[in-house]
């Protein structure tokens, strides 16, 4: 033990016994500094003997830059799993998907103080193609880097199986169009098409392949020899790329090299870990590595302000960077995710330090990349105690208002997409104490009432607001640490649990006619079990029972084949094409029965236990009509 420890440990246990202020200051003494590299490395490692078993995550690999020079960096597990290559922090490339975007906003701040982009320009003077005037505001590079240009978002066809079927810029985004469905400037809706479009623009500003432009301009000033943008990976490279894995049946599988087609801009970025360190290291020094600059101070400074919030207390985004307050410290960065690679890069200017993990595996998802960010974080330089907070006497009275479903506002409205907005919601109701929890969008949390429309979370530091429209209707809930995207509050007949009863009912109808038990049950109850039927009845009754069969085989097939999004990304599956016509046909059916529905009422087909259960049918029919309609499942707008 040294010498300043053993004074140390003096004076701790002489304030403990005199109740002086001094235990704060041992403390502070004894906390983990970020000034050990192999103290760090030991740290890190720990982490990591735990996280990548229980994650099943293959290689990982880690950078750390400190004071303008790289701290850390090292690589875990392996590269190649089969042939037993492990990562290396130098050589091995990983796939940081959406934290490409922060090269696409450097690049397209080089342009913009070269006076070559005006950032509050109309984007469509830029462009060899025009986005709508759906909306009276123009869309700008600050809409765009801010995620706040309104789009819809663009799933359907980004991603490529084979590289001769990638797309280019041009050919993907004017053919891609999203429907322009806020006003710009309005909220935060992620986009990586609006990052792609900035890439685009960079593409033709400068006369040159965006892939090219930023080799030119952001690589080899960095020396960043381990990066590309190019897909497939070109022949100096390919060697040193990490595979990535899912693992099931107690295995790693190796799967294909992911295509980014199209909106490479946004998320085609392969790199390895030192390269990245260096990137940091220029943004920390506000453009400057070496003798090299990338960005003019003052350039830099502005990119790393403050762009976009929806309210003073939560998180936002700087020009391009996400915006994190973690244990009191505004850290900017960017997360991202491919299918298989998962990656955060976070910077702290205030303490000059900047991280950067990846992993190459499906566990490695968005949880295991901020437990290990967090991690570091709440090591050394943790945060002060949450305070206590009860909620407000008279809270009870008005906490209705603000309950109800919320759905992402990052979605796509205008196709069959749409249903994937009855899985991206989140539930706020009240507790008996005074308090709101919310469900879903990162967990149950418990939130107290700070001031009107804002709320503190019970033992934390983030921060829930809530926000009116022009009738003083609760419309919209932002979370501090998503800053990435709002909720927009759910009309009732568009909630998950109003979805449901309505297929319930709608299914056990169909099923009436078309199962043997119900539909005995209902011959029994109709007395219909020895009946005559006239010819029109018969016919009556198959026109109902084939709109019931074609709708039942529609909600079962679209499960099976759109069941996994992800499919989407390669396209619409021709099969999906073909599941999309049985709808439109039980609806034809549906509309010749109501034609047999007055027949039956005005010439006596059935008995009157027979008529009913046929208005049943038609009713059951026309709800589904209006449930596939709300969801647009019916037509063919893909």
């Amino acid at each position: 033990m040294t010498l300043k420890r053993i004074v140390l440990t003096a004076i701790f246990f002489l304030a403990w016994s005199t109740g002086t202020g001094f235990f704060q200051v041992y403390e502070e003494e004894l906390r983990p500094r970020l000034n050990d590299p192999v103290e760090f490395e030991a740290f890190v490692d720990g982490i990591m003997s735990v996280h990548m078993p229980v994650n099943k995550i293959a290689g990982a690999a880690v950078s750390v830059v400190l004071d303008g020079k790289i701290f850390f960096a090292k690589g875990y597990g392996w590269s190649d799993v089969e042939k037993r290559i492990p990562v290396s922090a130098e050589t091995t490339l990983f796939r940081p998907g959406s934290v490409s975007k922060l090269f696409t906003w450097t690049a397209v701040f080089q342009l913009y103080e070269q006076g070559k982009l005006d950032l509050d320009a109309d984007v469509n003077t830029y462009l060899d193609f025009e986005i709508p005037n759906t909306f009276p505001e123009k869309i700008t590079l600050k809409n765009l880097m801010s995620h706040t240009p309104g789009f819809e978002d663009v799933v359907i066809g980004m991603a490529a199986k084979k590289p001769e079927r990638l797309k280019s810029l041009n050919e993907f985004l004017a053919g891609h169009l999203p429907e322009r469905v806020m006003p710009p400037g309005r909220y935060t809706a992620y986009s990586n098409y609006g990052t792609a479009l900035a890439g685009y623009i960079v593409e033709r500003v400068a006369g040159m392949p965006f892939e090219t432009y930023i080799e030119e301009n952001i690589f080899k000033p960095l020396e960043m020899t381990h990066s590309t943008f190019r897909q497939p990976l070109p022949d100096n490279l390919s060697g040193d790329m990490s595979g990535g894995y899912t693992y099931r049946n107690g295995r790693y599988l190796k799967e294909n090299f992911e295509l980014i087609s199209g909106m490479a801009p946004a998320g085609a970025l392969s790199a390895s870990a030192l390269d990245m360190a260096a990137f940091m290291i220029a943004h920390l020094n506000l453009g400057l590595l070496g003798e090299s600059r990338i960005l003019e101070e003052e350039t830099a400074r502005l990119m790393q302000s403050r762009l976009f919030s929806h309210h003073p207390d939560i998180e936002g985004n700087a020009h391009g960077f996400w915006e994190y307050n973690i244990n009191g410290l505004r850290t900017i960065g960017h997360g991202g995710d491919t299918m298989l690679f998962h990656s955060l890069m976070g910077l702290v200017p205030s303490r000059r330090m900047g991280i950067f993990i990846s992993y190459n595996s499906v566990g490695g998802g968005g949880g295991s990349r901020d437990q290990f960010f967090k991690a570091v974080m709440n090591r050394y330089f943790p945060g002060p105690a949450a305070e206590s907070m009860d909620p407000p006497e008279d809270f009870k009275k008005r906490a209705r208002r603000y309950t109800g479903i919320f759905t992402s506002n990052r979605r796509i409205s205008t196709t069959f997409v749409k249903v994937m907005k009855l899985f991206q919601t989140m539930r706020v109701t009240a507790d008996r104490d005074g308090a709101l929890l919310t469900t879903g969008g990162g967990g149950v949390r418990r939130w107290i009432e700070r001031e009107p429309l804002v709320f503190q979370e019970y033992g934390g530091q983030d921060h829930l607001v809530f926000q009116e429209d022009d009738k003083g209707r609760i419309s919209h809930v932002f979370l501090g640490r998503l800053p990435y995207f709002g909720y927009d509050k759910m009309k009732w007949h568009e909630t998950p649990r109003f979805t449901l009863l309505v297929l319930v009912f709608c299914c056990l109808s169909f099923l009436s006619v078309l199962t043997w038990p119900l539909g005995a049950f209902r011959r029994r109850i109709c007395g219909l079990e020895k009946q005559h039927l006239k010819p029109g009845e018969k016919t009556a009754r198959w026109i109902a029972a084939g709109a019931a069969l074609f709708n039942i085989l529609f909600l079962f097939l679209f499960a099976a084949v759109a069941g996994n999004p992800v499919n989407m990304m390669y396209g619409i599956p021709s099969a999906l094409r073909l599941v999309l016509l049985l709808p439109i046909i039980a609806g034809i059916m549906v509309v010749v029965s109501i034609f047999f529905l007055l027949f039956a009422l005005f010439r006596g087909y059935f008995n009157t236990c027979g008529r009913l259960h046929y208005l049943h049918l038609v009713i059951a029919g026309l709800i589904f009509l209006w449930f596939l309609h709300n969801w647009n499942l019916l037509g063919f707008k893909f």
